[in-house]
């Protein structure tokens, strides 16, 4: 699976991003499908996941109310609608997939797509 992530950029606190990550090659329908973030000096963190299938969805506290999580079926592309956006949202945001586990660890998946930097100015 290959995966390519895309819609980072600079955007002042408050305001709003959507991120997108394409899925090629050989896809399965029951795959979960993570955004996870990494800081700088920080390590890479759970923000939010999404079933294939079922459209289930699972989000970091810290997220929560304000990021919203997507799929586009016939495209294989998830989303990840960000509201509000704070400060300390700033990171490189990666997008992974995983065939087996409901997990939130770095290490629960298996295929990593390339980072886009989100930048949040105060």
């Amino acid at each position: 699976v290959q995966l390519q992530a895309s819609g980072g950029g600079l955007v002042q606190a408050g305001g709003s991003l959507r991120l997108s990550c394409a899925a090629s090659g050989r896809t399965a329908s029951d795959y979960i499908m993570g955004w996870f973030r990494q800081a700088p000096g920080k390590e890479r963190e759970f923000v939010a996941r999404i079933r294939w299938s079922s459209g289930l969805t699972g989000y970091a506290d810290s997220v929560k109310g304000r990021f919203t999580i997507s799929r586009d079926n016939a495209k294989y592309t998830i989303y990840l609608q960000m509201n509000s956006l704070k400060p300390e949202d700033t990171a490189v945001y990666y997008c992974a997939a995983d065939r087996r586990t409901w997990g939130t660890r770095v290490r629960d998946y298996d295929y990593w797509g390339q980072g886009t930097l989100v930048t949040v100015s105060s």
